[in-house]
């Protein structure tokens, strides 16, 4: 099992959760979080005083899919999420060696 976790612009989100459920990914688990890269950040003006942004809104997608499963929702994360520009976001991927539904006790792979 695969946890993958995606880091994508904020306004992206609703398009690669549809994608990913298009891609047969039963669940995901969505966070709004801020961050910079890059992109380091960028500057706005409020009220005629110009200050810094450092921190950008992103949303942090999670999924946990099989081995099998793991390289189409990476490509399908890829293909939604780009726009070309700095600041896409990253996308990151971790082994899992247990998983447990805690409802029924499930493991593994019936535990998805």
């Amino acid at each position: 099992m695969k946890k993958i976790e995606a880091i994508i612009r904020h306004f992206k989100l609703e398009e690669v959760k549809d994608a990913l459920t298009r891609a047969g990914v039963n669940g995901m688990t969505v966070s709004e979080v801020r961050g910079f890269g890059r992109q380091k950040g960028h500057k706005e003006q409020y009220r005629g005083a110009q200050y810094s942004v450092d921190f950008l809104p992103k949303a942090k997608v999670e999924v946990v899919v099989s081995d099998e499963q793991a390289t189409q929702v990476i490509e399908t994360i890829i293909t939604t999420a780009r726009t070309g520009q700095i600041g896409d976001g990253k996308i990151f991927v971790t082994d899992l060696t247990e998983m447990v539904r805690i409802r029924t006790g499930e493991t593994g792979n019936e535990a998805l």
